[in-house]
Parts: structure tokens; sequence; C-alpha cells
């Protein structure tokens, strides 16, 4: 795979677990809502349940949060390593002259 796509592959990951950290936030702070409403009506299910839902979403985030900075790690350094700015400026010049 050509160097420039490849980064361009890799940064379209960490833009898309990032949107999944969101999410699994979004995910967290709904059943958080829920739970304090559930206070006020007291349904034993969702006293059941809740809990356990909030813990498994809350390390899937962690999970997430982990891979996102490992592979942002990677992505950084594959960018350095391999010039990435100047193929991309090169790449713009290309495109203006029609190389």
């Amino acid at each position: 795979m050509e160097t420039l796509k490849k980064f361009e592959l890799m940064e379209k990951i960490v833009r898309e677990l990032e949107d999944l950290q969101h999410s699994q936030q979004a995910i967290i702070q709904k059943i958080g809502k829920i739970e304090v409403d559930n206070i006020e009506l007291g349904d034993k299910k969702l006293d059941q349940d809740l809990p356990d839902m909030h813990q498994r979403v809350a390390d899937n985030l962690d999970t997430i949060v982990g891979i996102l900075d490992y592979f942002a790690n990677k992505t950084e350094k594959f960018g350095n390593k391999n010039n990435v700015d100047e193929l991309k400026e090169q790449q713009a010049i290309n495109q203006v002259t029609g190389k």
C-alpha cells in the first residue's frame, strides 16, 4: 500500500475510534440518567440490570480508549517516520502541475 494512502487510512481509523469513544460515553450518560430516574421509580429489574450494563459499557470504553491511544501514537509515529507532510505537499504540487 502506498505510504500516503496507508497514513490516510490510519487517520480514518483514529477518527472512527474517536467517534466510537464518544458514542460509548453517550451510552454511559444515558444509562446513568435512567439509573437516576429509576431511583424515584424503583423498578427492581432496572435496579438489577442497569449497574451491570453500566459496568460493561464502561469496560468497553476503557478498552476503546486504550486502543485509541495506541493507534493514534502509532499513526503519528508512522507519519513522522515517513515524512507524510512532505508527501502531502508533493501530492498537492503534482495535482496542480498535472503530474
